[in-house]
């Protein structure tokens, strides 16, 4: 199974949580517009859809937003251009005074047969009045788990994966591939 992205830290997680079900992913390192849409879903299945074009075989990518309740979901599925532009600390400006009540919603679709299913996982917390962590990437520094009191970057891939939105979905996927055999 390939897994689609350009991102070596979102690799890493999601190769170990495949690991750690005794099977083995390709990193096919590739980067691809990705669309600018209003749903997390949109986006990651109108990227599958144009990547099964291109990519022999079966292949599964997968999107992820920040979405923050007092903002209006906002960056949401926008997270990616937000990061880039005014990261963490223009995030952290934006909530003084305001509840920091967010989610993680992350996406697989997973091209299987050149079908396209998805799914979803989501992760529930606060946004960090500061940055803190050497670990992770993106808003991982900001965000800290509904009942925890560290952040994301706090934490060890390993630790991470026991809850994290993003394996979360990657665990859907993998129940679905071990029921309908479609592991090789």
């Amino acid at each position: 199974m390939k897994f689609v992205t350009s991102n070596k830290h979102k690799f890493d997680e999601i190769s170990q949580v495949f690991n750690n079900a005794g099977i083995q992913i390709e990193w096919l390192k590739l980067k691809y517009d990705e669309l600018q849409e209003d749903f997390t879903e949109s986006i990651s299945y109108k990227s599958a859809m144009a990547l099964k074009e291109i990519i022999d075989g079966d292949f599964f990518l997968e999107d992820t937003g920040l979405y923050i309740r007092s903002l209006s979901g906002f960056p949401g599925p926008y997270s990616s251009f937000v990061s880039k532009t005014i990261f963490n600390d223009g995030l952290l400006k934006l909530l003084v005074g305001k509840d920091r009540g967010a989610y993680f919603k992350t996406v697989v679709s997973l091209c299987i047969d050149r079908r396209i299913l998805q799914f979803g996982g989501i992760l529930n917390g606060t946004i960090a009045e500061t940055p803190s962590g050497e670990n992770g990437f993106g808003f991982d520094p900001i965000f800290i788990p509904d009942g925890l009191n560290k952040t994301l970057a706090d934490m060890e891939i390993s630790e991470k994966n026991e809850f994290s939105h993003r394996s979360r979905a990657i665990k859907h996927a993998l129940l679905f591939l071990k029921n309908n055999n479609s592991l090789s």
